[in-house]
């Protein structure tokens, strides 16, 4: 006899069925195929020398979405990790701004809300002097992204001051 899932019967909802009798996909796998192809799309304009290709560089995703177990969650809480951090972290200035950062959701109607923690950060990143956008779907963040690498540069004026304490990284010194 083979194994038996009776225990974990009726304690997921039920997916909603199309119109031609197949399972609906979830819609955080949709969001996760449309967050890839964005990518693999930044990756590509990268390799073509286009201008927002340039934004690919200083550009990650912080691995902080999907299902974990209680001991998983636990152990990257205590090593840092937020709730609410953006998919999309830009480290490069433009516009004035130090940086963009982007909240990814699904295109509509396949789309997620915001969460309260996902707004707060996003708040909290534009008041320490980043650019802070939700873009909709692949094609919203395809333009977010273009319209951001149009900008000019953003150019500190102000003296940087040397760490006194910390290791050294750079090569040469």
């Amino acid at each position: 006899m083979g194994w038996s899932n009776r225990a974990f019967e009726g304690t997921r909802r039920k997916r909603s069925v199309n119109k031609d009798g197949s399972l609906r996909k979830n819609p955080r796998q949709l969001e996760e195929r449309e967050h890839a192809a964005a990518v693999a799309w930044l990756h590509g304009e990268s390799l073509r020398g286009s201008e927002v290709g340039g934004l690919y560089e200083p550009f990650f995703h912080p691995p902080n979405g999907g299902n974990r177990d209680a001991v998983a969650g636990a152990k990257l809480k205590a090593q840092g990790a937020k709730a609410g951090v953006s998919d999309f972290i830009f480290l490069c200035g433009r516009g004035g701004w130090l940086g963009l950062v982007v909240e990814f959701k699904a295109m509509p109607p396949n789309d997620a809300r915001l969460s309260d923690s996902q707004r707060d950060w996003l708040t909290l990143s534009e008041r320490h002097g980043y650019c802070a956008v939700l873009a909709r779907g692949f094609f919203e963040l395809r333009a977010v992204l273009q319209e951001y690498a149009g900008w000019p540069e953003t150019v500190s004026t102000i003296d940087r001051r040397e760490m006194q304490f910390g290791s050294v990284w750079r090569k040469g010194t």
